[in-house]
């Protein structure tokens, strides 16, 4: 084999195996995704998200799904590595090695007289004399002339039959796995050689560098710009209302960059005079309104228009080029909205707790945007105890919809649920005036609707009571039914263009003072991280209880059942305050969907701090009883309000609660419900 040919092979074996190493674990990961991953047969099949076109399994839909830049850069790969396998192999035969037995067409050691015969027939067919083909004549002196004169010679036949070459023992031999153009070091060559080793060693790395850095200073690692952060920090108060969320989510600086056109500024006037019910706008002085609101800057007009025309279902008698810049606000939305709920329960406060306000208001701007539901429809209204945002997520509803089954005494939207199929079906076809599709519909929706409960306990590990400075655990299991059995499944959105998965948030709070003590989002899509996070939680717990292998087991085993039947472990640590009791509510709201958020109250006494070491008794004064547990004097405790929609008409109660509490231990109260029953450990 010539140094050349070598040379040559060994640089594309030395691609090649640059390509596959991490091709190979790359492609196998991929596949192994794209096999684990559940379909996602889980969405709404109502008529309005058939027709979206989001859940289509066309053709064309698969083949846009699969040819996405990564798809296509694998596939250009392996194309490549099959071209390199067969130029390779192509090469290795036609640069044989020198075998003269072979070239001859004989076996080994065989005579010479046969290799005279061999030699004189092949002479007949490749000596120039007889064959005028070049190709023939260089076969025949590279190839025959040599292979004869090898197996006549009796030193090179002795060679070749002792060292496997007729010219004696070979010496170690090396080669580079560099193309022959580039080891020929002249003055064209050795440009290229030397401009290649800089690219590759200095200028590519600098210039992943600069890319890595430029797009590290603008985004975040959640794919959010610096800049929007920053703005959403500044404008977050503890008393921003629900209404007042919007402002504050309009000013991320994704928004601010998109373009305004000068084309845009006839529809966006016509837009504004559809949408100017949703503003907020003083009605008594609506010029100098809406010359204050046309001199804001003009993304952020355009963005408020946008959204608002969204909100109100007008989305489709806009410009393409205003329905292209809708898709893009649209495609930003979750993630911005989810930075912003991180935002308003950023610990704030001395003790270290959030704001509750903000955060429900951005979990409702969540849920208008994802059902297109405007805004004003939360407040009460007509008969209507909690607004007509629940019914508008349902399909083929309308304003005139709520009010005719509202006169049926249907007040709420969970009354509405609650109503037998047959009776649900006979008040829209009758009094709603839908049809039987579009009741079916209906129903399918419902069915998809999830119902969340929450049982919660609040407790010092290894300890009876709580006392000021303890750090306490929450332990809350949330559980989500659907009346289709699913438990993760995508909400019915068929006007918001792209694929939104349910996510839960978890807060604990105290209402009356606006506190946010715990958060955590909870999602109900992947079971297997749910049962790997419960499983660990509760495996921790025990062991710092220090029970033994058969009490742990058992208890992993009745958190993974739980998992498995629809439920989610949520857990927090804070630290307990100053002696006293407070009255907590665990909120669980979901952002995809309107009205099917839940919360339940739970009472928290902290007992003060007992210097001698004792814990769950008081030796200060007080009659005891015959169980040995203190008598308790409580006065009545006036039940706090819930938080309210701002978009309510109720307003908030700032009373705040006091009791009196003579002994330790910990009530736990479980459920939805009101009453305050306590039970002392």
């Amino acid at each position: 084999m010539a140094a050349s040919e070598e040379n040559s092979s060994l640089f594309l074996v030395f691609v090649l195996t640059m390509i596959t190493l991490p091709l190979v674990p790359y492609t196998i990961y991929r596949l192994y995704c794209a096999v684990t991953k559940k379909a996602k047969t889980i969405y709404c099949q109502c008529s309005e998200c058939s027709r979206s076109g989001k859940h289509r399994k066309s053709l064309f839909k698969r083949i846009s799904n699969f040819s996405t830049y990564g798809n296509l850069t694998v596939l250009l790969l392996w194309v490549i590595v099959v071209i390199l396998v067969y130029y390779i192999k192509h090469i290795n035969r036609e640069v044989q090695p020198f075998e003269p037995f072979s070239i001859l067409g004989l076996e080994s050691g065989a005579s010479e007289s046969d290799i005279k015969k061999s030699y004189r027939r092949l002479s007949i067919l490749y000596h120039p004399d007889k064959n005028p083909d070049p190709e023939a004549h260089k076969y025949f002196v590279e190839f025959i002339s040599k292979a004869y004169q090898a197996l006549t010679d009796p030193v090179s036949r002795e060679n070749y039959e002792k060292y496997g070459h007729p010219d004696g023992q070979q010496g170690f031999q090396m080669g580079i796995a560099l193309p022959q153009f580039l080891l020929n070091i002249d003055g064209a060559s050795g440009g290229i050689l030397l401009l290649g080793i800089v690219g590759v060693c200095i200028l590519l790395p600098l210039l992943i560098a600069v890319i890595y850095l430029s797009r590290s200073s603008k985004y975040a690692g959640n794919h959010v710009m610096h800049q929007t952060l920053s703005t959403y920090y500044y404008f977050m108060k503890p008393s921003l209302a629900p209404s007042k969320v919007m402002d504050v989510f309009l000013k991320a600086a994704e928004y601010m960059e998109m373009p305004v056109r000068r084309s845009d500024d006839e529809p966006l006037q016509k837009l504004f005079v559809t949408v100017r019910s949703e503003l907020n706008l003083d009605l008594k002085n609506i010029r100098t309104e809406q010359a204050k609101f046309w001199k804001q800057h003009p993304s952020l007009v355009k963005m408020e228009l946008l959204i608002q025309a969204h909100l109100i279902r007008e989305s489709i008698a806009l410009l393409p080029s205003l329905q292209k810049d809708l898709k893009n606000m649209l495609e930003l939305a979750p993630r911005l909205l989810e930075e912003l709920m991180k935002i308003a329960v950023l610990p704030r406060s001395p003790q270290g707790h959030g704001w509750l306000r903000p955060a429900v208001g951005v979990v409702e701007l969540s849920q208008n945007i994802i059902q297109a539901v405007p805004l004003s429809t939360r407040k009460a209204g007509g008969g209507n105890s909690e607004g007509s945002a629940p019914f508008l997520q349902l399909p083929h509803f309308s304003e005139a919809t709520v009010k005719k089954i509202v006169r049926k005494k249907v007040r709420t939207f969970q009354d509405l649920r609650g109503m037998p199929v047959e009776e649900r079906t006979e008040l829209l076809t009758q009094a709603a005036g839908l049809s039987a599709a579009e009741a079916h519909d209906v129903d399918l929706v419902l069915e998809m609707i999830p119902s969340v409960s929450i049982d919660v306990t609040c407790e010092t590990e290894g300890e009876e009571g709580i006392q000021e400075g303890d750090v306490v655990t929450m332990y809350a299991w949330v559980t989500l039914r659907r009346g289709n059995g699913l438990t993760g499944a995508l909400p019915h959105t068929p006007l918001f263009p792209f694929h939104k998965e349910e996510n839960y948030w978890v807060l604990l709070a105290e209402t009356t003072s606006n506190d946010l003590w715990l958060s955590q989002k909870v999602t109900f899509m992947e079971e297997a991280a749910a049962i790997a996070a419960a499983s660990k939680a509760i495996q921790e717990t025990k062991e710092a209880l220090g029970a033994n292998f058969i009490d742990i087991n058992s208890a992993v085993k009745e958190a993974i059942e739980k998992v498995k039947n629809g439920s989610r472990l949520v857990m927090g640590k804070f630290q307990a305050p100053a002696e006293g009791t407070y009255n907590l509510t665990l909120y669980c709201l979901c952002d995809a969907w309107i009205a099917c958020d839940t919360k339940t109250n739970h009472k928290l006494k902290v007992l003060k701090r007992n210097h001698a070491g004792m814990r769950g008794h008081m030796a200060e004064e007080g009659p005891v009883a015959d169980n040995g547990i203190e008598e308790e004097e409580e006065e009545e405790v006036e039940e706090y309000d819930d938080h309210e929609s701002e978009y309510s008409d109720d307003e908030i109660d700032d009373k705040k609660t006091k009791g009196k509490i003579s002994n330790g231990g910990v009530a736990h109260q479980r459920g939805s419900s009101s009453e305050d029953s306590d039970t002392d450990e």
